[in-house]
């Protein structure tokens, strides 16, 4: 699993500098109108692992039909931002 991570983290940063250029990790860049940290290898697995949670969520609750509040697909978009993913919703 650390190993799967390892290789999601280096994609995630050749999408970063695809998208964003290459900047220090730390530094911030404008992406999709928000202000985007470059994750470091730890931050990133945290925001992902959330990303990955919300999306879960949000697609359960798709299927079962609910009612998706704003807030969710709010949040679900700013962490695909957040990990330069397009946004699933």
């Amino acid at each position: 699993m650390a190993d799967d991570l390892a290789e999601e983290y280096q994609q995630y940063l050749t999408r970063f500098d695809a998208a964003l250029g290459a900047i220090e990790v730390g530094a911030f860049a404008k992406h999709k109108g928000k202000l985007i940290k470059k994750l470091d290898f730890e931050e990133f697995g945290a925001k992902s692992k959330e990303y990955l949670e919300l999306a879960s969520h949000y697609f359960e609750s798709v299927d079962r039909g609910d009612t998706i509040n704003d807030v969710v697909v709010k949040l679900i978009r700013e962490h695909a931002a957040t990990l330069v993913l397009p946004s699933p919703v």
